[in-house]
C-alpha cells in the first residue's frame, strides 16, 4: 500500500488482473459503523422512518426535501446533475458555511411546530430517565456530589443542541466516563497513604473540573482540525471488549453499596477491581446489611421486570413510555421516609447543596485545578476518545434510521464545546452521547434538537427544585439503577461473540479478550490505552488508506476503465455507479465517491453528482475478506437496500465467496446479484424495468 502522498501506478483496465490483495477493514473501520442490521430487524413505530415520497416529507417537515452532504447536518436543495454535465465548480455560499459550522442556524429557522409535540414528549421521557441516572453516576461512580451529575446532564446538552448534527443524540454523563473520573479522584486522594487530605470534596471537584475541561478542549481541537476520521481507529471487537470490561468493573463497584459494605470497604480499602472482588467474596455472606440488601436487589428486580414488560407491551404507549427508573426512585424515597430506613442503618442521599464555594460559575483554571492538570491529562484523553466513539456510533445509528446525515468533525466540536462550557460550573462530569437514551429519544418522538433543549431545561428545574425531595432516597437504590445500565451494556456481547466465532475471526476475538483482561485486571485507563496501541498497530500493519475508483465504459467496447485517468471512459447508464475496490474499503469514501466523484470539495457544498440507484462492486483485486469487513459490508448493503439502491457484485473469487456464504451475504443479496464480470452485470441492469431518475434519496453517513 502506498504511503499517503505517494504516487500510485496507473490503474489497468478491468479486464487485466492486478496484484492480489486482502480485503480487510482497519480495526476502527468496523467500530463506528452502527448496528444497522439490528435497527432494521427491530423495526420502528409509525412515522420514524424517512418518508418515501416528496409529499410525505413535505407533510412532515413543511419544507421540500433537501439533498444532503455526508459531512453536514443540514441540507440545501440542489439540482441533481449527471457526471457528464461539466461546469464550473460552485463554491458554497457564506450562509452555507455558517449552517455547516453552526447547525442550529439551519434547523431553527426551518422548525415546524408540527414536530413540537414529539420533541417535548421525548424531552420529558428522557429527562425522567436521566435525572436519577445522573445522580447515580455522580454519587456512586465519580464519588462527587449528586448535583454535579445534574449540571453535567443539562449544560452540555444545551450547547450540543446548537452545535451538534444529530437530531436524537442525548448528551449527558455516561457510566464508563464517570467511572474514569472516579478512579482519577481516588488515585489523587490516595496517592499518599500516610497523608489524608483535609478537604477531599474540594479536591474531588477540582479533579473533575480539570478533567472535563481538558476532555472538552481535546475533543474541540480534534474537530477543529478535522480529525473526525478517528472513529475508524478502533475495531468493534476492541470496543466490545472495553465496554464489557467496564460493565463488569461497574457491577463489582456497585455490589458493595448494594450489600451495605461501604463502611467495611473504607476500613479495609481494597483498591483494584480484583481486590474488590475478593473483598466481596470474603465478606458478602458474613457482613452484608440485610435490609440494605433486600432494598437494593428488590429495586433491581422491579426495574428488570418493568423493563421486560415495556418490551412485551411495546404497542401500548402508556406502558412503553413508563419511566420505570423515576418510578422506583420516587417509591423508594417515600418508603424510606415512611419506615425510617435511615434509623435501621440504610445509607440515604441526605441534604445536597446546590452550589459549592459560594458561586455557581467559576473559571475552570485556577490554583487548585492547575495542581492536578498534568496528573489527569491521560484520563482526559481517554475520556475524549471513548466519549466520541460512543457518541458517533449512536449518532450514525439515528442518522441512518431517520434519514439524514451527520458530521464526525461537527460532533467533535459540539461535544468539546459542551464540556468546555460545563467546566465553568465546578465539579461537572464530562458528557457524551448515549446509545440507549438516544434510541429512546427517537422512538418516543424526537425529530430535532429541540428535544435536547427540553430535556436539559427539565434537568435544570429538577436541580433547583427536586433534590430536596430526594433527601430520604436510599443510596443502594442508586447502585441498583447503575446495575440496570450494566445489563444494557452487556446485551450485545453474545451476538458479537457468536458472529466473530462463526467467521473464525480469531484475531478479533483475541483483541476483545485482551481488552477485557487489561481493563479488569489493571484498570480502565490501562485497558483502553493498551487496546488503542494494539489497534493502531493493526492499522499500520494492514494499511488503512483505501483505493477505490469509479469505472466508465470505453465507447464501442465492453471494457471499463477509471474515469479519472481515461477521458474517453464514460458512465453511459444514468444512476449506475461502478466501483473497483483495491485493497481496503472505506465506506465514508464510497459515499463521497457517489456524491462528489474525485472532485475536491468542502463538506458544506451540495453534491456534484446525481444519487446512484445501482451500485456495481468490482472485486477482482480482493483475494480474501476479514470478519470485520464482512460485518460492515452487510450493514452497508442493508442501508442501500433500505434506500432502494440495487447492489451487484462482480469478479468475486472463490475464497471471498465462501466467506460471503458463511456470513449470509449471498442470501441477503440473492444469486442474481452476483455476476461474472461488469458486462454481465450491466446487461442485467439494462434489462430491468426503467428506474425513475428523479427519485430523491436522503444522504446517510454509512
Amino acid at each position: 500500500m502506498a504511503a499517503p502522498g505517494a504516487a500510485h501506478a496507473p490503474t489497468n483496465a478491468v479486464g487485466h488482473q492486478g496484484q492480489p490483495h486482502t480485503f480487510s477493514l482497519s480495526p476502527a473501520q468496523s467500530s463506528s459503523a452502527s448496528s444497522l442490521r439490528r435497527m432494521y430487524m427491530e423495526g420502528t413505530a409509525s412515522g420514524v422512518k424517512t418518508p418515501a415520497t416528496v409529499d410525505e416529507r413535505t407533510a412532515l417537515l413543511g419544507t421540500p426535501p433537501p439533498a444532503r452532504d455526508l459531512e453536514t447536518g443540514s441540507g440545501s436543495a440542489v439540482k441533481a446533475t449527471t457526471p457528464t454535465q461539466s461546469g464550473h465548480q460552485r463554491r458554497p455560499s457564506r450562509w452555507q458555511r455558517v449552517k455547516y459550522y453552526v447547525p442550529a442556524t439551519s434547523w431553527i429557522p426551518e422548525y415546524s411546530f408540527s414536530l413540537l409535540g414529539g420533541d417535548v414528549l421525548a424531552g420529558i421521557t428522557v429527562a425522567s430517565m436521566l435525572i436519577p441516572q445522573s445522580v447515580s453516576y455522580a454519587s456512586s461512580l465519580a464519588k462527587l456530589s449528586p448535583v454535579t451529575g445534574l449540571y453535567s446532564a443539562a449544560i452540555p446538552g444545551i450547547v450540543y443542541a446548537f452545535l451538534g448534527t444529530s437530531r436524537q443524540l442525548n448528551v449527558a454523563p455516561e457510566a464508563a466516563l464517570s467511572l474514569l473520573v472516579g478512579q482519577a479522584v481516588s488515585d489523587v486522594l490516595h496517592s499518599d497513604p500516610h497523608n489524608h487530605p483535609v478537604d477531599p470534596d474540594d479536591i474531588a471537584m477540582a479533579v473533575s473540573t480539570v478533567i472535563t475541561l481538558q476532555a472538552g478542549l481535546i475533543s474541540f481541537l480534534l474537530g477543529f482540525f478535522r480529525l473526525g476520521f478517528l472513529d475508524v481507529v478502533l475495531s468493534r471487537a476492541l470496543l466490545r471488549g472495553f465496554v464489557t470490561a467496564v460493565a463488569v468493573v461497574i457491577m463489582i463497584e456497585q455490589l458493595i453499596p448494594m450489600l451495605g459494605l461501604v463502611q467495611l470497604q473504607h476500613t479495609l480499602n481494597p483498591h483494584s477491581t480484583l481486590e474488590k472482588l475478593i473483598f466481596l467474596i470474603d465478606h458478602a455472606a458474613t457482613h452484608a446489611h440485610v435490609l440494605t440488601t433486600v432494598i437494593s436487589f428488590g429495586a433491581l428486580a422491579i426495574l428488570l421486570v418493568l423493563r421486560r414488560l415495556k418490551k412485551v407491551f411495546v404497542k401500548h404507549w402508556w406502558i412503553y413510555r413508563l419511566p420505570e427508573v423515576l418510578l422506583v426512585v420516587v417509591v423508594s424515597t417515600i418508603l424510606s421516609d415512611e419506615f425510617d430506613w435511615e434509623a435501621d442503618g440504610v445509607d440515604i442521599l441526605g441534604s445536597v447543596p446546590i452550589k459549592h464555594g459560594g458561586s455557581f460559575v467559576r473559571l475552570p483554571i485556577h490554583k487548585m485545578t492547575l495542581r492536578y492538570l498534568r496528573k489527569t491529562t491521560s484520563t482526559a484523553v481517554l475520556i475524549a476518545v471513548a466519549g466520541f466513539l460512543d457518541s458517533i456510533v449512536s449518532a450514525k445509528q439515528n442518522a441512518a434510521k431517520y434519514g439524514y446525515s451527520i458530521s464526525p468533525n461537527r460532533e467533535l466540536v459540539a461535544l468539546g464545546a459542551g464540556n468546555i462550557v460545563a467546566s465553568f460550573v465546578p465539579g461537572t462530569l464530562p458528557a457524551a452521547g448515549s446509545i440507549t437514551r438516544s434510541r429512546v429519544n427517537g422512538d418516543v418522538g424526537a425529530r430535532t434538537q429541540m428535544a435536547s433543549l427540553v430535556c436539559s431545561g427539565l434537568v435544570l428545574l429538577a436541580t433547583f427544585y427536586l433534590l430536596p425531595w430526594l433527601y430520604f432516597l436510599p443510596k443502594c437504590v442508586l447502585a441498583a439503577i447503575i446495575c440496570l445500565i450494566v445489563f444494557s451494556l452487556l446485551a450485545e456481547v453474545p451476538h458479537d461473540v457468536r458472529f466473530f466465532w462463526k467467521m473464525r475471526a480469531w484475531q478479533d476475538l483475541s483483541l476483545m479478550g485482551l481488552t477485557f483482561i487489561f481493563t479488569t485486571v489493571w484498570n480502565v485507563e490501562v485497558g483502553i490505552a493498551v487496546s488503542m496501541i494494539i489497534s493502531l498497530l493493526f492499522v499500520v500493519h494492514r494499511s488503512s488508506r483505501a483505493r477505490m475508483t469509479i469505472l466508465g465504459r470505453i465507447p464501442g467496447t465492453d471494457r471499463w476503465m477509471p474515469i479519472g485517468e481515461n477521458p474517453e471512459a464514460e458512465e453511459d447508464v444514468p444512476g449506475v455507479l461502478i466501483i473497483r475496490i483495491r485493497e481496503n474499503l472505506d465506506f465514508e469514501r464510497l459515499r463521497r465517491l457517489e456524491l462528489y466523484g474525485h472532485d475536491q470539495h468542502h463538506p458544506s457544498e451540495a453534491p456534484h453528482r446525481q444519487h446512484a440507484n445501482t451500485l456495481v462492486f468490482h472485486l477482482a483485486d480482493v483475494d480474501s475478506i476479514d470478519a470485520s469487513a464482512v460485518q460492515i459490508l452487510q450493514e452497508l448493503i442493508e442501508t442501500y437496500q433500505g434506500r432502494g439502491v440495487g447492489i451487484y457484485i462482480t469478479h468475486l473469487k472463490g475464497q471471498t465467496r465462501r466467506t460471503f456464504e458463511i456470513a449470509g451475504l449471498c442470501d441477503l443479496l440473492g444469486e442474481d446479484k452476483f455476476c461474472k464480470d461488469v458486462s454481465s452485470a450491466m446487461a442485467r441492469i439494462e434489462r430491468r424495468p426503467q428506474v425513475r431518475q428523479d427519485s430523491t434519496y436522503t444522504v446517510t453517513d454509512v
